[in-house]
């Protein structure tokens, strides 16, 4: 038995990694909640969020050596979760993912004890914060708004954060949605 797997995704620009990084400031600290790191293939001043850069060379050495729980290509980058969430959940901790909302997709939705997370913000804002990050040029800012729609996730599981408001707002939500996955009856089982 394992203890759930937060996988949260949404497009460019919803602001995912602000909410997590709020979200986990906003935990207890004593809370049964860890964040992933994701392993991306991009360099790591790049902006955005704090994850493990890789060169194209060592993200393939880890791949075939199964160090990833999966990973998969976006944006003309290889990002990877690694490994040790199993772990990590096999100990009772609730673990928070970054994925893709076309990964969440071909793998079916992971496994029973995922719980998807969308947060997604409208168009607008979307562009506004894909021009404010300026990791992009405009032209691939535009590529990436134009595949803010183009990924649906059907799962009756979704729960959807508008990163419209404040960022406390859509962090809080973040947070409640964790409180509730800890005191769940399966979660207080395994414990």
């Amino acid at each position: 038995m394992t203890s759930p797997l937060v996988y949260v995704m949404g497009p460019s620009g919803a602001g995912k990694d602000s909410v997590m990084d709020r979200a986990r400031a906003l935990l207890a600290a004593d809370a049964p909640v860890v964040f992933a790191h994701r392993y991306i293939t991009r360099p790591a001043d790049s902006g955005g969020e704090n994850h493990v850069a890789l060169s194209a060379a060592e993200f393939a050495s880890r791949r075939a050596h199964g160090l990833f729980a999966f990973h998969w290509q976006a944006h003309g980058n290889d990002y990877g979760i690694g490994r040790e969430i199993h772990t990590w959940r096999a100990l009772g901790l609730t673990v928070v993912v970054s994925g893709s909302r076309e990964h969440f997709q071909k793998m079916g939705g992971l496994d029973d004890d995922t719980h998807p997370v969308l947060i997604t913000a409208s168009p607008a804002r979307l562009a506004e914060r894909l021009a404010a990050r300026g990791r992009e040029d405009a032209l691939a800012a535009a590529r990436r708004l134009g595949r803010s729609d183009a990924y649906g996730v059907d799962d009756p599981r979704l729960v959807t954060i508008v990163n419209d408001g404040t960022l406390d707002e859509a962090a809080q939500a973040f947070v409640s949605l964790l409180a509730t996955l800890r005191c769940s009856p399966s979660v207080r089982r395994r414990a």
